[in-house]
């Protein structure tokens, strides 16, 4: 049942990103620190709802640009993970999981926004 942008790579590693970061979040410390355990879902949910945004406009150039806030709310997550694991909410063999995680989704971002400029000057 792949259409859209449901079959976009970078969305489908996101929404794993969401399921994994849901589940960490509710255990231990992470449930009773609401702000971090909030902000960290919200950002992790950032990065495939804009996914799926972009993909819903109506060019490239507004895609490419959604494309650039998911990639950055990777970030945002990335230094989150980092705040999880010093105050110990996290071990370090699930961060690192987490953390290359987002980084095979900010990679495979990168390369469709670089198909995406690449298609723009061709035109």
């Amino acid at each position: 049942m792949e259409k859209g942008f449901e079959q976009i790579v970078s969305w489908k590693k996101a929404r794993q990103l969401n399921k994994e970061i849901y589940k960490v979040t509710s255990d231990k410390g992470f449930r009773r620190d609401f702000a971090l355990r909030d902000q960290i879902r919200r950002a992790s949910i950032s990065i495939s709802s804009n996914i799926a945004e972009g993909y819903g406009r109506k060019s490239s150039k507004e895609f490419v640009y959604f494309l650039n806030v998911a990639q950055a709310s990777c970030y945002e997550v990335k230094s989150q993970l980092y705040l999880a694991t010093d105050i110990q909410y996290l071990d370090e063999e699930i961060f690192k999981t987490l953390y290359s995680l987002c980084d095979d989704i900010s990679k495979t971002i990168h390369g469709l926004i670089k198909h995406l400029e690449k298609k723009q000057s061709d035109i």
